[in-house]
């Protein structure tokens, strides 16, 4: 007898809220037929939004309407940290580099923390004004003044200043009712490698990444961090693999050691840094397997096509793990304002100012 198709499995027995286990990109600012199909399988669980899929708010409240026609429990997402890490602008505030906040702290600490928590509560705001349910931030690695793609998205360098001032940006986020994301852990700040284009490899002793590098995500863990994204970085001390493909990093440490009851997500499978673990449905396979909820593929749609036929095909039990089904729910985004409503509320046009000086 023929296997079934797990999606017509899935169609068939599994509640309305299964959220699927691959995310994927599209290419425009409107839907097309092939988006349209691609983002109705079940199995596709996540949309994360580039600039080039926005023009003006309302291009995107039209644009996320259309999305959530296809898939009604899509989790969408976005890059938009702040700084050269900001998908939208025009109509958007523009939204600092985190550094700013840890220079700002040298001088006036309750401050930084205080301005910290504004801003995520209103970039949080503004992206769930159009449906938006999470950006993936904050960065929690270190700046070791080393790595180019890291450099001033990270707080600082000291322990206590990114914990201090991501627990800040994240009780703002979620008064927007917005999930969070750590990154990229265990901690990418240490290597100069940019991973989108090099495996990155780190040579330190567990010992120094433990008592480093770690240390903030263990913080903000123990204060409820919704989510991780592990590093494609390749802690040579510790284990073969990259983090995200590691059973070691993704489960011996992050699920067993720090107690971690949140989302992993993999980083984008596209990059360079993923390359290792083989061809697209390998490297789906090893992240899953490895204890990655969700996994993204973006800006190879023959990649993402090629790890859903992967798990069209698997009878892997993981891809209904209810565990994973009841972390992926809580990144959905809660409530909303009007974006009009919204600007024109005092605590807004005081951040804004705020902001800018």
């Amino acid at each position: 007898m023929q296997k079934q198709p797990i999606s017509a499995h899935l169609n068939k027995s599994t509640s309305n809220m299964f959220i699927g286990p691959l995310m994927v990109d599209v290419e425009g600012q409107a839907l097309t037929d092939e988006d349209r199909l691609l983002l109705s399988s079940p199995l596709v669980g996540g949309l994360i939004l580039f600039s080039r899929n926005y023009s003006s708010p309302e291009q995107l409240a039209c644009l996320v309407a259309e999305i959530r026609t296809c898939n009604a429990n899509i989790l969408i997402a976005v890059d938009h940290e702040g700084g050269r890490v900001q998908r939208f602008r025009e109509g958007f505030t523009r939204i600092p580099p985190m550094r700013t906040f840890g220079e700002l702290y040298a001088d006036a600490p309750l401050k930084a923390a205080a301005l910290a928590k504004e801003c995520g509560w209103l970039f949080a705001s503004e992206l769930r004004a159009y449906g938006i349910d999470f950006s993936f931030a904050p960065v929690l690695d270190l700046d070791y003044g080393l790595s180019s793609v890291i450099g001033d998205r990270a707080f600082s360098g000291d322990i206590a200043i990114v914990s201090e001032l991501a627990s800040s940006l994240i009780a703002g986020m979620k008064e927007a009712g917005m999930a969070s994301t750590g990154k990229h852990f265990p901690g990418h700040g240490a290597i100069e490698a940019d991973s989108h284009i090099a495996l990155p490899i780190d040579n330190r002793p567990f010992s120094e990444i433990e008592e480093l590098d770690i240390e903030p995500f263990k913080q903000l863990i123990e204060k409820g961090l919704n989510a991780v994204m592990p590093a494609h970085v390749v802690y040579t001390q510790c284990d073969e693999h990259p983090a995200g493909f590691s059973t070691f990093w993704l489960n011996e440490i992050l699920r067993s050691q720090l107690s971690f009851k949140g989302v992993i997500f993999s980083d984008d499978l596209n990059m360079e840094g993923a390359s290792v673990a083989g061809g697209y449905a390998s490297r789906a396979q090893s992240a899953l397997t490895a204890g990655c909820d969700m996994v993204l593929v973006c800006n190879n749609r023959p990649g993402a096509l090629e790890v859903l036929r992967y798990l069209e095909q698997s009878s892997n039990a993981t891809l209904l793990n209810q565990e994973s089904q009841s972390r992926l729910v809580k990144m959905k985004g809660v409530g909303c304002i009007d974006i009009g409503s919204l600007k024109q509320s005092g605590r807004w046009q005081r951040v804004v100012s705020d902001l800018g000086r």
